[in-house]
């Protein structure tokens, strides 16, 4: 097939990334050559860098990302006679291209893909991720009767074309456990586990997601991944690090997403709640998201530089978080890759630059602008709930110089720092290499978003407003495709595009491009119902497959990117510390308010730092892991040693590492050994013999014991495995923890003075009504059962 190219100057936008080897496509093999799919990583990788984008480091004046340019090295028909494949394969190092230094040589592979496209007419195509969000219609599938759903007929589509099958369903204790900690952070209690086992009702499943979608734990933990996004943390950054008072937008949080606040109103609210019409307190507390960004306050700090560096966070977050693009490679410099010109990163820089903030912080407290939180918060009255005008800012010591810098005054404990419009905008202009004091003052900017994204009908935004707004419109192609994509993300652990933070050329295709489009689409016409879109996730017979997997299936889709299996991975930091605490009977669940500050190594702080860490006690030390208190340049251990953001810049995807510290951490710090002490204290209380191990025998009796009392050790072993793992042991399993539970309680009569320092570890007293030699051998046990794969996992 022959196509002629279209000379128009047709803007290329974002692209795509290279197709995973693991994901093969049927299409390429078959010869059909998609350009956004097969081309264009090809250009991006190899090309760009000299014929893209960026100006200041085009070669050649050719541009290979447009096609009215590009036609100089490309005959459409004709491979044979386009400069393009001569050069990429020509002989001689010296006309190659890429030139041998780069080290991006194009493969046999990428030749042929090259050629195949120039044959087929060299056309050119919009990226996908801009181009308009439809819903596409259902796939034809080999089984209809396996979807429960629209999301698994374009799953089991795919699984067609790779002549794969998905897998048998999860066993009830198994999905009850999965879903309760994907929704809740917190595993389902053997009550909840029989209750729904027992449940023959063909919606019961459906019933236990309304159950747990309603629960206030469901806030608290999907609040984290959002406070990554946002960066939100306790203090300040850099290097002096100095404390501030955020948390009552990190509260602001929690309540939106119980409450199912729209996504798009939770995002009008979060960028620009202080300029709604009649704005609240509480939507301009949620503008709180825009100032989370680290403030220095170092001595010798230029307030202009570090202003600059504030508002281009805002800027980088807002690219990231709503437009999944690499926004912020445009502040010094053309993109090199995705259409977005350096001129047009500072009109984006124009929205987030008219707030009267000092750019040097306190150096402890809120930097302005800040308001004053009335004490009632978060119940506030109708008379409190009214939006507040910062005070002007001022400074400290009539702005005279205080070590080495002037400090505006700082904000105290019941304040919250917030946006404001200054009266008259400030200036905003072009940085060269985007430093703050090389303004090109020849050209001041106006607000206004890149061409590239200019995509929909109505009008383009002149203020931050306007500018939130036009990001939630229902035309907006990224808005809802990135959002939808995280919410995968959470539950599968990689999202359908794996490069969460980047939709555009540098970042992956869609590993299901149809059902992206489908959930993308059913998102805005539910009106960003949250909780409809992600309950319609795990109603899908994709999510609820059993997450075992044959070592072949492993091998050959270890990611899990084709769906042919249930999603299994561990735990993430915060539901790791709080399953822990909630199966011992520890976690205090307390909502809002200031930060806790729970067990820390000694000294960490103080080592690096001139600061001291003063540990909570009582409640504080057991609450949930979302109020952990957050300090930026020393990030809590237990959390980074599993993978959290560390939340100086805006995080949206982790990698998940194992090493031998995570092990260690889970059975040495004191959270999780005081933990599987009261863990053992709840088994040592039962004496509840289930049923089906009245009559069991096969247990081997300690010497001098009753069959009774090994049926009651029983018990308590099989109450242990259910809190930890939702399900009950197998009689091996039963009789190696006796085993282990017994040859700890010989040790501990061995030598009883390692039994007292074990009781000890953690601040709650212990019952001292138990045998101290017999609760540390369970107490042994209980760790056994906390460090379980099993148990740390979601299966």
């Amino acid at each position: 097939m022959r196509q002629s190219v279209n000379n128009a100057a047709v803007l290329l936008t974002v692209c795509i990334v290279s197709w995973c080897c693991f994901v093969p496509c049927c299409s390429v093999c078959a010869g059909e050559v998609s350009f956004a799919r097969d081309v264009l990583p090809i250009l991006a990788d190899k090309c760009f860098a000299c014929h893209g984008p960026d100006a200041n480091s085009r070669q050649a004046d050719l541009r290979l990302d447009l096609p009215s340019i590009a036609q100089r090295v490309v005959e459409p028909g004709l491979p044979a006679e386009s400069e393009l494949i001569a050069r990429v394969s020509h002989a001689d190092p010296e006309q190659r291209m890429p030139p041998p230094s780069a080290k991006k040589q194009v493969s046999a592979a990428d030749l042929q893909v090259l050629s195949d496209w120039i044959e087929q007419g060299a056309a050119y195509a919009t990226h996908w991720s801009l181009s308009q969000v439809a819903a596409p219609a259902l796939p034809d599938v080999s089984d209809p009767s396996w979807p429960l759903n629209e999301i698994d007929y374009f799953v089991l589509a795919r699984l067609d074309r790779e002549q794969l099958k998905p897998s048998q369903g999860a066993d009830k204790t198994t999905l009850i456990r999965r879903v309760t900690l994907d929704l809740t952070g917190l595993p389902a209690t053997p009550a909840e586990v029989d209750r729904f086992v027992e449940e023959d009702s063909v919606d019961a499943y459906e019933k236990a997601i309304d159950r747990l979608l309603a629960t206030s734990r469901y806030g608290e933990h999907m609040a984290a991944p959002w406070l990554d996004a946002a960066r939100y943390a306790d203090t300040d950054g850099y290097q002096n690090d100095r404390y501030r008072y955020q948390w009552a937008w990190r509260d602001w949080v929690i309540l939106a997403l119980n409450d199912n606040m729209p996504y798009d109103k939770f995002v009008i609210e979060q960028l620009a709640g202080d300029m709604l019409p009649e704005a609240t307190l509480r939507q301009q507390i949620a503008t709180g998201f825009c100032r989370n960004h680290r403030i220095n306050s170092e001595a010798g700090s230029i307030p202009e530089e570090w202003h600059v560096a504030n508002v281009a966070d805002r800027v980088d977050t807002f690219g990231t978080v709503f437009l999944g693009l690499t926004i912020g490679c445009a502040r010094c410099h053309d993109h090199k890759y995705d259409p977005i010109t350096q001129q047009e990163y500072y009109e984006l820089f124009a929205f987030f630059n008219n707030v009267p903030e000092w750019g040097v912080g306190p150096n402890n407290g809120n930097s302005p602008p800040f308001v004053e939180l009335p004490q009632s918060w978060p119940n506030l009255s109708a008379e409190e709930d009214r939006l507040i005008t910062p005070a002007a800012l001022s400074f400290q010591g009539d702005g005279k110089y205080q070590g080495g810098v002037v400090r505006p005054q700082p904000g105290g404990e019941n304040t919250v720092m917030v946006m404001h419009e200054m009266e008259t905008p400030r200036a905003t202009f072009l940085l060269q290499r985007g430093q703050y004091q090389l303004p090109d003052k020849s050209e001041p900017l106006q607000p206004a978003v890149p061409k590239c994204l200019q995509t929909n009908s109505q009008s383009l935004p002149t203020n931050r407003l306007e500018l939130a707004q036009w990001l939630t419109h229902p035309s907006n192609p990224l808005t809802a495709r990135v959002a939808v994509n995280r919410y995968w993300q959470q539950f599968f652990g990689v999202g359908i595009v794996r490069t969460t933070e980047n939709f555009g050329t540098q970042g992956e295709m869609p590993s299901h491009p149809e059902l992206l489009d489908w959930l993308a689409s059913e998102f805005v016409r539910s009106g960003w119902d949250v909780k409809a879109i992600q309950k319609k996730i795990l109603l899908s017979a994709t999510y609820r497959q059993s997450s075992q997997a044959t070592v072949q299936a492993h091998s050959s889709d270890p990611e899990n990117r084709l769906l042919a299996r249930g999603p299994r991975y561990r735990l993430p930091a915060f539901a790791l510390r709080d399953q822990a605490l909630y199966v011992s009977g520890l976690l205090i669940e307390k909502f809002g308010g200031p930060s806790a500050k729970p067990y820390m190594p000694p000294k960490i702080w103080s080592s690096i730092s001139n600061n001291t860490y003063e540990q909570d006690h009582g409640d504080n030390l057991y609450r949930r892991s979302i109020y952990t208190y957050w300090r930026r340049t020393i990030p809590p251990p237990t959390m980074m040693t599993f993978n959290s953001a560390e939340r100086e810049v805006c995080i949206v995807r982790k990698g998940r590492t194992n090493t031998p510290l995570q092990a260690l951490t889970l059975m040495n710090n004191v959270t999780f050994v005081e933990s599987a002490r009261f863990l053992a204290e709840r088994m040592m209380s039962t004496n509840q013999v289930p049923p089906a191990l009245q009559e069991q025998q096969d247990l081997p009796l300690e010497a001098g014991t009753s069959a009774t009392s090994d049926q009651t050790l029983a018990a308590q072993l099989t109450l242990g495995m259910r809190l930890a793992t939702g399900r009950e042991p197998s009689g091996t399993e039963l009789n190696r923890l006796a085993d282990a539970y017994r040859q700890f309680k010989e040790k501990f009569v061995a030598a009883p003075e390692s039994t007292g320092k074990l009781l000890a570890i953690g601040e709650k007293p212990r019952d001292e009504a138990l045998n101290p030699i017999e609760h540390a051998a369970m107490t042994m046990v209980a760790s056994i059962l906390l460090n379980l794969d099993e148990t740390i996992s979601k299966e």
